[in-house]
């Protein structure tokens, strides 16, 4: 038996249902996008007026533990109990500084904790402790 070839009929390419889909993905990779701002340098233009005053702070408050646990602050030493009005008068000459507590390793602890005690009194939020070798 034989099969018989039509060739009136063309087959047809249907484009709308791959037009669909490529409109769909140019949506969702649009919406999908993050637009991203450029960061630039920003550039203040020199202005007539008279320039700020800048207040800086002098630096840390530095606090010394020695091999022998005396505690001394610019070069004084102190007593245990002068430790927190030497941090205020301190903080009240820098109110925003940290304070930095130099200790020895062989010193005792009681003197660390003197401090960090007066610390915490007298309102100084930031305190870092580093050894020190002198």
């Amino acid at each position: 038996m034989k099969r018989r070839h039509h060739t009136d009929e063309e087959a047809e390419i249907n484009i709308t249902p791959m037009l669909d889909i490529v409109f769909i993905m140019l949506i969702f990779f649009i919406v999908t996008t993050s637009f991203v701002k450029e960061s630039g340098l920003e550039v203040s233009r020199p202005s007539n007026a008279p320039p700020k005053e800048i207040k800086q702070d002098k630096g840390p408050i530095v606090v010394k533990i020695d091999a022998s646990s005396l505690i001394s602050v610019k070069g004084r030493i102190l007593e245990p109990r002068a430790v927190q009005a030497n941090l205020e008068r301190e903080k009240a000459e820098k109110p925003t500084s940290p304070l930095i507590v130099a200790a020895h390793p062989e010193a005792e602890t009681e003197s660390l904790v003197t401090i960090l005690d007066a610390a915490e009194a007298v309102g100084i939020e930031s305190v870092s402790v580093a050894t020190s070798s002198k």
